[in-house]
């Protein structure tokens, strides 16, 4: 998608994307090396009944997302970070995350007219319609034009 595409309102949706043992306990052990995370024997006598993947590995699949249905080939060039970040619900392996976004904001800056900010909520839903990630993004884009 290009900047002119967005529109404040707007609603989004990608995936599924699916999710292994193989890759949870990969990532954890490169990334987040903690037991419920990198140990399935562990893990299935934990709180949490079984291996989950680490809320990182999470962000990432989410990104991928954002970045395979409506950034690849924009104008977006940076984010300056996250209103807020939520882990709802534990990912599992074989879940299958589908992603919604929804456009809360598109402007242009007011100090650089060619800097496009778009602030957006993300959210990932397994195959159950459980949250299990809640967050709101900014993106920035590169606007045509002159620099100031």
């Amino acid at each position: 998608m290009k900047w002119a595409d967005f529109a404040a309102g707007q609603v989004l949706e990608a995936g599924p994307i699916a999710v292994d043992e193989d890759a949870i306990v990969a990532f954890a052990r490169d990334y987040d090396p903690q037991w419920f995370h990198v140990d399935p024997e562990r893990s299935a006598d934990g709180r949490h009944g079984g291996l989950i993947a680490s809320g990182w590995q999470t962000c990432g699949l989410a990104m991928r997302l954002a970045v395979d249905n409506f950034l690849h080939d924009s104008e977006s060039f940076a984010s300056p970070g996250l209103a807020y970040l939520k882990w709802l619900y534990p990912v599992r392996p074989g879940d299958r995350l589908g992603m919604r976004a929804d456009v809360l904001e598109k402007r242009v800056s007011r100090g650089n007219p060619r800097l496009g900010i778009l602030r957006w909520r993300w959210r990932l839903h397994n195959q159950g319609g459980h949250c299990v990630l809640d967050m709101e993004a900014t993106s920035l884009f590169e606007l045509p034009g002159e620099r100031p």
